[in-house]
């Protein structure tokens, strides 16, 4: 009897030992080793990241166990790839994208069409590359019915200058285009012309945008004589509306535009847009036949003023 409960007490005991080696054999046959419970833990989230990057993988657990794939994607956080490729940012532009085609396009698929053929716009816009200022969005500018061209303050160079992507713009839309109307649109709190009213005498020509926005120089001149005793805020204010209208005078110095202009058959105009009130104000550069724009004090004559509020 001693035997045999001896015997029972070394079975029990060999079972024990059998069921721990088995239990540590099945964890290693797993996980390559045993595991304290917080490794089991950081392994479990590796085998989810691997999950959520293989499709393939994705695909056998939406097969084989649809609970667990649901419990998966209902609960994926935002990855860093995510945040850091924009692939929000598309996602919402896509879908304004569609939405155009959807309501736009495809409802006037007609005038599309002859889009498709060619473009014959009565407006040359020049605008500035700020954000807040689209000229389509602000002024309502539907497909074709403006040639576009958009840079820092909406500068126009001289002809004598050389060539630019503006004067290049330019001579497009009215040699080509045949424009009818160019106009020149600045705004307020212009960062290219604090810039250029910021600028010291010595001038950093290693900036791309120091060398460009001297293209106001004019501007910047007229302006520290007129409200040289202003805040720079005021005299920034001032300069914007200054270098619309020498930008006009510039456009003038193109022997293609002036010849357009004095036939009456091109006109040339400045806009400038308030985004903090939302106010637009347009005027007309006054030409005569005669080839001039300007009174005997050097000063340029506007036409048509209108105050939009």
């Amino acid at each position: 009897m001693a035997q045999a409960v001896l015997g029972s007490s070394s079975l029990s005991l060999l079972h024990s030992k059998l069921s721990s080696t088995r239990t540590s054999y099945s964890a290693s046959t797993i996980f390559g080793s045993q595991l304290k419970s917080g490794e089991i833990e950081k392994t479990h989230l590796r085998l989810l990241v691997s999950f959520r990057s293989n499709p393939a993988l994705r695909m056998k657990a939406l097969r084989e166990s649809p609970e667990l794939t649901q419990e998966l994607t209902n609960n994926k956080p935002k990855s860093i790839e995510e945040t850091q490729d924009g692939s929000d940012l598309f996602n919402e532009m896509k879908h304004r994208f569609l939405n155009f085609k959807k309501r736009k396009f495809l409802e006037n698929s007609e005038h599309f069409q002859n889009l498709a053929k060619g473009q014959a716009p009565k407006f040359m816009v020049i605008s500035c590359a700020d954000s807040r200022v689209c000229p389509s969005n602000i002024l309502g500018f539907q497909p074709g019915e403006a040639f576009v061209v958009r840079n820092v303050a909406n500068l126009v160079p001289t002809y004598e200058s050389g060539p630019s992507e503006t004067n290049a713009a330019l001579e497009f839309a009215v040699t080509s285009v045949e424009v009818e109307n160019i106009l020149v649109i600045g705004h307020s709190c212009c960062g290219g012309i604090r810039a250029l009213m910021s600028m010291q005498d010595e001038v950093n020509t290693s900036s791309f945008i120091s060398s460009w926005v001297l293209v106001g120089k004019n501007a910047r001149l007229s302006t520290m004589a007129a409200a040289s005793n202003l805040s720079l805020d005021q005299q920034c204010r001032h300069c914007e509306k200054e270098s619309i209208n020498r930008s006009l005078l510039n456009l003038l110095t193109y022997p293609w535009i002036q010849e357009r202009v004095t036939k009456g058959v091109l006109s040339i105009h400045g806009g400038y847009y308030n985004f903090v009130d939302c106010t637009f104000e347009k005027w007309t550069l006054d030409y005569h036949q005669e080839g001039s724009s300007r009174e005997e004090n050097g000063k340029y004559k506007l036409k048509n003023r209108e105050f939009w509020c």
